[in-house]
């Protein structure tokens, strides 16, 4: 008995139910599950080689790539901004908030390069974060010679007064994917962001860093 096909088949029926119970596009029976493995077959087959604005003219996937990226921060940005409006100055707030809560207390270098923010910028949102009584300073227990920045008791209490809407903002952002497309896109983001992530934070200029990041790929 071949039971890796086993198990294939038992997490394709798994992945099925999760998406049909969010967006009950298919009947829970066998029928539903033939009529959603046939929709998933040709959705493939069709990403393999997708149009876009401009590939007639020439325009390369690289550039249509980057575009829709920004696109999509900009979306992100946008529907952020409904979230605690009286509260939070921008998305960084809490997204630094949720960093500080989710991987504990860390140098203030260590929080902006985690949030791939500029050292200028970074020191503004942490500088607001403490003002407003969201995050502390603290002397490391380590090394008395190194400061934290940690989430305070009142940060933890507004970022879950706004943690609903927050939650209902990254659902917005993910649109209209499925499930397989979410874990896909997971997967190629996670693989994009772990080549860039080494080379981001490098002292050196721009266009050093272009240069360098470009060799690196031929």
């Amino acid at each position: 008995m071949n039971f890796d096909l086993i198990k294939e088949v038992v997490g394709l029926v798994q992945q099925f139910i999760e998406q049909n119970e969010d967006e009950l596009l298919y009947s829970n029976d066998i029928q539903g599950f033939k009529e959603w493995i046939n929709a998933s077959s040709k959705s493939y087959s069709e990403e393999k080689n997708p149009d876009w604005v401009g590939k007639e003219l020439g325009r390369s996937s690289e550039s249509i790539i980057n575009t829709l990226l920004i696109r999509m921060g900009r979306y992100a940005k946008t529907y952020s901004r409904s979230i605690g409006s009286s509260f939070f100055a921008s998305q960084d707030d809490f997204i630094y908030l949720i960093n500080l809560k989710t991987m504990g207390a860390m140098t203030k270098m260590e929080l902006i390069r985690n949030n791939v923010s500029e050292k200028s910028s970074g020191m503004l949102i942490i500088n607001r974060l403490i003002s407003n009584g969201w995050a502390e300073q603290t002397i490391s227990q380590k090394d008395k010679r190194m400061k934290h920045i940690q989430i305070t008791e009142k940060g933890i209490s507004v970022l879950e007064e706004h943690m609903d809407e927050i939650r209902k903002a990254s659902r917005v952002v993910v649109g209209n994917l499925n499930h397989s497309e979410q874990m896909l896109l997971i997967a190629i983001l996670s693989k994009l962001d772990e080549f860039h992530d080494s080379f981001y934070h490098m002292n050196v200029e721009t266009g050093n860093l272009l240069d360098m990041v470009y060799k690196r790929l031929n």
